[in-house]
């Protein structure tokens, strides 16, 4: 069997919270080595939230850190002691990337910007996924994604008709900023494998974040139109929405694109006569009568079951799809059928399920290797396997708690 894309290349992940973690775990997907640098002094957030395994805490016990540090090794260094510096740049030194998504200016305040790290390792690949950039003056910002979801524009989109800025449920600026990087580290691969050059990869998550809303974006440069807020609704698609069905909590999305659909959907609800009804006949038509057009459509999903809506509308060719819980998500067939979860048989939390890998590739396949580490779980292999370690120099170092 062909082996990965990314095998045999090792990564040196100093991140923590998620839009990193997210990025270093693309990396960890595609076959790289990726060596998560861990501290006590300073734990990675994502060890200490919910939900906890069987609800009990623990820093090894975390889904969400369990599900974003999939096939990643670990290694606990105390970055406050220059010992532990010292073997951070050791293990660079022996690395193809580094990736960290602290504020701007903190690696370079520990002792471990590009420069310094480049004198170590010069065709080494560095990615800075800072909330804001490493220029500017916002660059020492601290920051997490819903600061970038607003910052970036989206929040000004999301919400109600004549209500104001919402959130947007989910963190969108992790993990975009995260695939952003990934990315880019992808392509300075590429360089490196053409040039013999690595590079420095200063990416800001806001500005990721923006990219996700160039509609908005161009017909104001171009217009000076400010987007209203919608809701569920699109600017110029209607149907669009999410509408109750029946049972408890129970809902479909239906999205009809053209007028060929929306002819479609309405022989498929029974009422054929819609298509050619002045007040349905054009999206415009459509858009205009909204409120109308939304009842109608409720009116016909909510007598049935939102998997009975989406056979019905999918079978003459209409978007429509329920909107699946966590437990739904775990037992749908199409995602059972593409083995989209993997189950790891974790040291302190037992076998779990988890999100695999979204993508098939047919020559280089790419497969989930283990589980997140625990806490330090690869000290010896790194210490000793990498670095080169003795055991007594191993010793030494568990008795100046640089291993903490």
């Amino acid at each position: 069997m062909s082996k990965p894309p990314l095998d045999g290349i090792r990564v040196a992940d100093f991140c923590w919270a998620w839009a990193g973690p997210y990025g270093a775990l693309q990396l960890a997907h595609l076959g790289a080595e990726v060596i998560r640098i861990e501290s006590q002094t300073r734990l990675c957030p994502s060890r200490m939230i919910p939900p906890w395994a069987d609800n009990e805490t623990g820093i090894n016990r975390c889904g969400y850190f369990n599900q974003y540090n999939q096939g990643k090794r670990s290694l606990s260094l105390d970055l406050k002691k220059p010992e532990g510096i010292q073997l951070a740049k050791q293990l660079v030194a022996k690395s193809d990337i580094v990736i960290e998504n602290f504020a701007g200016g903190v690696m370079e305040k520990m002792g471990l910007g590009y420069e310094v790290l480049r004198a170590l390792k010069p065709d080494i690949i560095m990615a800075s996924l800072s909330g804001y950039g490493q220029t500017g003056p916002e660059k020492g910002y601290v920051s997490y994604g819903p600061p970038q979801v607003a910052l970036s524009g989206m929040s000004a989109l999301t919400g109600y008709i004549d209500d104001g800025p919402r959130q947007a449920g989910f963190s969108y600026g992790d993990p975009n900023g995260g695939v952003h990087g990934s990315y880019a580290i992808m392509c300075a691969l590429l360089y490196r494998e053409k040039t013999g050059h690595g590079q420095y990869i200063d990416l800001s998550q806001r500005e990721a974040c923006a990219m996700l809303l160039p509609e908005a974006i161009m017909d104001y440069t171009m217009n000076g139109n400010q987007p209203p807020r919608m809701g569920n609704r699109d600017p110029y698609m209607a149907p669009h929405g999410v509408f109750r069905s029946q049972g408890d909590d129970a809902w479909v999305s239906i999205v009809v694109g053209t007028e060929d659909e929306w002819r479609q959907c309405c022989a498929a609800i029974g009422q054929p006569g819609l298509a050619d009804d002045p007040r349905f006949a054009s999206a415009a038509a459509r858009k205009a009568n909204e409120d109308e057009l939304e009842q109608i459509v409720t009116a016909w999903t909510q007598e049935r079951t939102a998997q009975e809506a989406t056979e019905t509308l999918q079978a003459v060719g209409v978007a429509a799809y329920p909107a699946l819980n966590g437990r739904e998500m775990l037992t749908d067939p199409q995602v059972e059928s593409r083995s989209t979860y993997v189950e790891h048989d974790h040291p302190e939390i037992g076998v779990r399920r988890h999100l695999g890998i979204p993508w098939k590739m047919s020559h280089t396949p790419c497969e989930v290797w283990r589980h997140a580490p625990t806490f330090g779980q690869d000290n010896d292999y790194v210490l000793t396997e990498v670095l080169g370690l003795s055991p007594t120099e191993v010793a030494g170092l568990q008795d100046k708690e640089v291993l903490n």
